[in-house]
């Protein structure tokens, strides 16, 4: 991967050119914060390895008007909170058993009848997007008797 340095600004994205500090230092490494968003410009196999392919990235910044409707868009579609909105981002990528062992971590720890409703609610989702009605329809019982 080849950066830009040019155009990587550390008021909009902080990064440390890491190279004197690494095991490989000509490899000229770089680590971005976590939230840190590229832009796949292009992917092309490489000529020598077959196996191998040469992703071309450009960084986002502030005034990316595609990336922040993008962004806005996941955040209209997936409302809530820390975990709350982990369980539903999973939901939306039908990552269904990785949903289903989060909002069972979550059950346990629920301190608030709203909560656990609201995570008996998504278990029963979970069921339905399996095809397990009944099991679904118990959850959603559950979720039901919490509200009333």
């Amino acid at each position: 991967m080849q950066i830009d340095s040019s155009k990587i600004s550390t008021s909009i994205t902080p990064f440390a050119l890491i190279d004197e500090h690494s095991a490989l230092p000509q490899e000229q490494e770089i680590l971005f914060t976590m939230h840190t968003a590229f832009r796949v410009v292009e992917i092309k196999q490489t000529a020598k390895n077959s196996r191998l392919w040469e992703v071309q990235l450009t960084i986002t910044g502030d005034n990316d008007a595609q990336f922040s409707i993008l962004t806005n868009r996941i955040n209209e579609k997936i409302d809530g909170r820390g975990w709350r909105r982990m369980g539903k981002l999973m939901l939306q990528v039908d990552h269904l058993d990785q949903a289903k062992e989060l909002y069972n971590e979550l059950l346990e720890n629920a301190s608030n009848d709203s909560d656990r409703a609201f995570i008996y609610h998504h278990l029963g989702r979970i069921k339905w997007q399996h095809k397990q009605y009944e099991k679904a329809i118990t959850f959603y019982k559950e979720s039901l008797e919490i509200y009333r």
